[in-house]
């Protein structure tokens, strides 16, 4: 991999990861764009004792606009884009109009291909590798910032998830606090540590999945991907490293060189859930990293979580009364069912 840093017009910062070690990047944009000047707030909510960020700035991003006019697209024909170059890779840049920023964390945009329309599931194994190489890459630089607590790589895709950019990208979301979910995890891990005597609660279930076997979706010498027993969505799988880690940097190559072939594989069998001449499946693709300094940082275990708010074709999971006003989940799909069609949708 060749990792080459530099600026756009505006003063953010955009990366190139290249395949290629010989690769050049060395185009320059040339969009008349004026210095960035956003900034965001951090709430504390005294009732939840969680945080919001309050961005004001967002309302004004791109949204939606025609393939010709994508802003993730390489700078090519006359048509400048936020990636200057006239191909890429993998690019990563500064998002323009972020969720956290200054002194209250960072947000950047992850490119996973030039091609305008593929997914992610399109990408070849050594391309997926490449994105796994940026998102490593990234987790490292970002948790050397002073205000950063904790790095958050996702991916949302499909318009009824929300998503305003049609072309594949995910994103990268460095907090200046620990998130609420994750520090759910971590005292659930900690009373569990208390309770059983010193055992790991991530280990537990892995164990506890691969036992029961009902819910095991794939498997491999390295990793194993299952639907939760209590999973929250319609179709939700985890997918673990066999052997415990608590973040990205900590995989070991094994690790590495399997995770495109699993990943690749589940993905494409979401998009064949709902049966021929459905469209794309929407998602979320999170990736649950141990906090910067958390004290029992090593007990945590890196995961990958992928879920869809469709339930059956045509409809979707809505989060209504019970989901949004107490935060308890109704899922309408048994995850042992959900698991089977999952089997059943492999690639021959």
């Amino acid at each position: 991999m060749k990792k080459t840093s530099t600026r756009l017009a505006d003063g953010r910062e955009l990366i190139y990861y290249d395949s290629r070690d010989d690769a050049v990047r060395d185009a320059v944009d040339r969009r008349p764009l004026p210095q960035v000047t956003t900034a965001s707030e951090i709430r504390h909510d005294r009732l939840l004792g969680d945080s919001v960020a309050v961005a004001s700035h967002r309302q004004g991003r791109t949204y939606h606009p025609p393939a010709d006019e994508c802003p993730l697209c390489p700078s090519r024909d006359g048509r400048l884009s936020e990636i200057p170059a006239a191909d890429y890779d993998v690019a990563v840049f500064e998002n323009r109009f972020p969720s956290l920023a200054g002194s209250t964390g960072r947000c950047e945009v992850v490119c996973f291909t030039s091609d305008h329309h593929a997914s992610f599931a399109d990408l070849t194994e050594e391309q997926a590798a490449l994105v796994l190489e940026a998102w490593t890459d990234r987790t490292a630089e970002l948790t050397q910032l002073p205000d950063v607590e904790q790095v958050f790589c996702f991916e949302n895709r499909g318009a009824e998830i929300g998503v305003t950019l049609g072309h594949p990208h995910g994103q990268i979301y460095a907090y200046p606090f620990v998130t609420p979910r994750t520090e759910r995890m971590l005292a659930s891990a900690d009373a569990h540590r208390k309770r059983t005597g010193g055992r790991n609660l991530f280990d537990d279930v892995v164990a506890d999945e691969l036992a029961d076997g009902s819910r095991i979706v794939l498997e491999g010498e390295h990793w194993v991907a299952f639907v939760p027993y209590a999973a929250h969505w319609p179709y939700e799988v985890h997918l673990y490293p066999r052997r415990r880690v608590p973040d990205l940097l900590a995989l070991d190559e094994d690790a590495r060189t399997e995770f495109p072939q699993l990943y690749l594989e589940v993905l494409r069998r979401f998009d064949r859930i709902f049966g021929e001449g459905e469209p794309p499946t929407p998602y979320i693709a999170a990736w649950h990293q141990a906090p910067v300094r958390a004290p029992h940082r090593a007990d945590f275990a890196l995961h990958l979580e992928l879920f869809t708010i469709r339930r059956t074709p045509g409809k979707l999971k809505f989060l209504a009364g019970s989901e949004s006003g107490m935060n308890v989940f109704i899922n309408d799909v048994p995850p042992e069912a959900a698991a089977q069609r999952l089997r059943e949708v492999a690639s021959a």
